[in-house]
């Protein structure tokens, strides 16, 4: 049973537009320098970050909530990166750092490693590229 769905359109590819069927996100695309483009706007590693970070952080929040633990701010720091793979295509590799606030580290590790096996991006990525998470 899906719960939500959304479509985006992308027209140009990395050098393109994105919009949401919805019409909330609406936004230019480029290709980063660092792959040989303008980087003059922002492009799919990007995005894939900031929907990771979203999704893993409130998947600690859910999990505190269900296990009513209190906790203070709690930040996720996303790092995407792009390389080629042996075999001639491209992979992701992710980092996650959270700071995860008013609590002990032994509750914040438990959270965390709950948090992986709820969050949907974890669920994905999991087996298919490389996700390295860690407490700041």
């Amino acid at each position: 049973m899906t719960l939500y769905q959304t479509t985006v359109e992308v027209t140009g590819g990395r050098d393109g537009k994105a919009k949401s069927n919805d019409g909330l996100l609406e936004i230019g695309l480029s290709l980063p320098r660092e792959l040989g483009g303008a980087g003059k706007a922002t492009n799919p590693e990007q995005l894939f970050a900031a929907g990771y970070a979203a999704c893993f952080e409130s998947a600690v929040r859910h999990v505190a909530g269900h296990e009513k633990i209190k906790i203070g701010e709690t930040k996720v720091h996303a790092t995407v990166g792009i390389g080629p793979r042996a075999d001639g295509g491209f992979k992701l590799a992710v980092e996650l750092i959270v700071n995860v606030g008013g609590v002990e580290l032994h509750v914040a590790e438990d959270l965390i490693r709950k948090a992986h096996f709820v969050c949907p991006y974890s669920h994905a990525t999991k087996g298919n590229i490389d996700v390295s998470i860690s407490l700041a």
